[in-house]
């Protein structure tokens, strides 16, 4: 009889082809609960039956479990990725997809190592084949080693911070809480309730039962404790969607007709107080467009308006993907001094795209496809952090595409005065996928951790107006070139993520898997 217990638990032990594609099966579920589907449910019960199906497996099953789940994630969620790299990379379609493959594997090694150090810590298999599934492992242990890989993926190797189990709440229920904790702690919450489901597949219903009570205390709470309250005062705004193709934003016979379509578009709108053009809707370096400069910024003057525009600036013999204020930069005037590019009252990117704008190990890789030799990939990196923008005398707060998926970034340029978040992008790289879609959901976080109207210029959508809540108030269709006006009331006072960011929580699953450790020792 205990040969054929033991010979049962070493089966379970290890993961069957069956299970893993299970686990695959699950993980690209997820995608669903993200934009622009945004069923928040399916990530919490997709995580506790992966948690219930894993619970008796060793840790390198475990390991590969978890690996399958997250290739599921990513394989399905950032399937985008490929379009850029077949497009507009000039890669065919079997290489772009498997690069996309490649990226997707990486990134599952992150809950694959969750998996891993939880069958260890808790020493899944116990001698009579049954299963160690407690209210420790799966209410503690698993939410802190789960938050604790997704914030290493937000920086190992620059980081790729997407699909956060977090996110999902973008449009969820649980949404007020990133206030106090970030969607790195919704991260935490998503994984805690889905430990109390799995208990419940056990029929040990308590823990969702003193859970589901204390998360919507929580959430109730949370705009209770906010000391964000609204100034009275109003800015108008304008954000210019030019919808200029990608195969022509970078030809040199394409200059012109951009800057004069952005000044067109922009004509009607400068009652406006601030009119924002998105990412590198100047697709030259200053000094090429010096003439066009002086004129707009004159423009801007004479009609007591500031126009924010992404540029190329170039400094020192080297170039950035910049953010410049023309016109107004203070207060209302008509006679403001000339448009000096001296570098001040200017953002330059810091988190740099892989590829994109940088490209590691360039010497071996840029020969090999026009895909890492892409139009304007040798950008230099501004400081981490950068003054305000002031237009008008606003404080703004700014992010250049993919800086916007960084919670700390943003929040360490985010002060009491800052008045707006402004995050500028060029999505038209993954044509119609769901990429800026996501984009845009990541940027709604933003402005519900920060407690700030955050405002996202696109050049072909999701070009939009957010609240300090999170949600869209005003949003331009994709793909259609037009101006969106709209009238932003201001906000003051700060979140308690603002004050305190991802430290505490940090501490938190830091000490919880240091008491894992400690109880795997004791137990040697």
């Amino acid at each position: 009889m205990l040969k054929q217990i033991r010979a049962f638990a070493q089966q379970k032990s290890r993961p069957s082809a069956l299970r893993l594609v299970l686990a695959f099966a699950l993980g690209a579920s997820t995608a669903l609960s993200f934009a622009p589907y945004s069923i928040w449910i399916i990530y919490p019960f997709a995580m506790a039956i992966a948690l219930w199906h894993s619970r008796a497996l060793d840790a390198k099953a475990s390991f590969y479990y978890w690996l399958s789940f997250g290739f599921g994630c990513f394989a399905v969620g950032i399937s985008w990725v490929h379009v850029s790299m077949d497009t507009f990379g000039g890669m065919p379609l079997i290489a772009s997809v498997g690069l996309m493959a490649l990226l997707a594997l990486y990134l599952a090694l992150y809950p694959a190592l969750t998996g891993l150090a939880l069958a260890w810590l808790t020493k899944t298999l116990c001698k009579n084949g049954e299963t160690t599934f407690s209210l420790w492992r799966n209410l503690a242990l698993f939410p802190a080693l789960w938050t604790l890989t997704e914030w290493a993926r937000g920086w190992v190797m620059t980081g790729f911070p997407w699909l956060w189990a977090g996110y999902s709440q973008t449009q969820g229920p649980l949404k007020p809480l990133a206030s106090i904790i970030g969607a790195l702690g919704l991260s935490f919450v998503l994984a805690m309730l889905a430990g109390a489901l799995a208990l419940c597949f056990t029929k040990r219903y308590k823990s969702l039962l003193l859970l589901l009570p204390l998360s919507i205390l929580a959430v109730w709470a949370a705009p209770k404790v906010s000391n964000i309250h609204p100034t009275g005062e109003n800015v108008k705004v304008a954000l210019v969607q030019g919808n200029i193709p990608q195969s022509m934003k970078w030809e040199p016979d394409a200059l012109w007709p951009t800057l004069l379509k952005y000044m067109d578009l922009s004509r009607e709108h400068f009652d406006a107080d601030i009119i924002i053009w998105p990412e590198a809707a100047v697709p030259a370096p200053e000094s090429m467009v010096q003439d066009f400069l002086d004129n707009a910024n004159k423009v801007a003057n004479l009609n007591h308006t500031s126009i924010i525009t992404g540029i190329i600036s170039h400094q020192n013999n080297e170039f950035y993907n910049s953010l410049i204020v023309l016109g107004n930069h203070n207060q209302k005037q008509q006679a403001g001094p000339d448009y000096e590019g001296d570098g001040s009252n200017q953002f330059k990117k810091h988190h740099l795209l892989p590829i994109g704008e940088f490209v590691p190990f360039e010497a071996l890789l840029r020969p090999i496809a026009p895909f890492f030799n892409l139009p304007m990939s040798s950008f230099a990196r501004g400081e981490y952090q950068q003054p305000n923008l002031s237009a008008l005398g606003h404080k703004i707060a700014p992010a250049i595409c993919y800086e916007i998926a960084f919670p700390e970034q943003l929040r360490d340029s985010v002060n009491q005065g800052t008045d707006i978040l402004l995050t500028v992008s060029n999505d038209a790289w993954f044509g119609s996928s769901n990429g800026p879609l996501q984009h845009m959901e990541i940027a709604q976080m933003r402005a519900i951790e920060l407690g700030r109207p955050l405002l996202r210029a696109t050049n072909n959508g999701v070009t939009a107006v957010v609240d300090e809540h999170g949600n869209i108030t005003a949003s331009l269709p994709q793909f259609e070139t037009g101006v969106l006006s709209a009238t932003i009331p201001l906000v003051t006072g700060q979140t308690w993520f603002a004050k305190l960011g991802q430290t505490p929580l940090l501490l938190l699953c830091g000490l919880l898997v240091l008491l894992g450790f400690g109880r795997r020792l004791k137990a040697q």
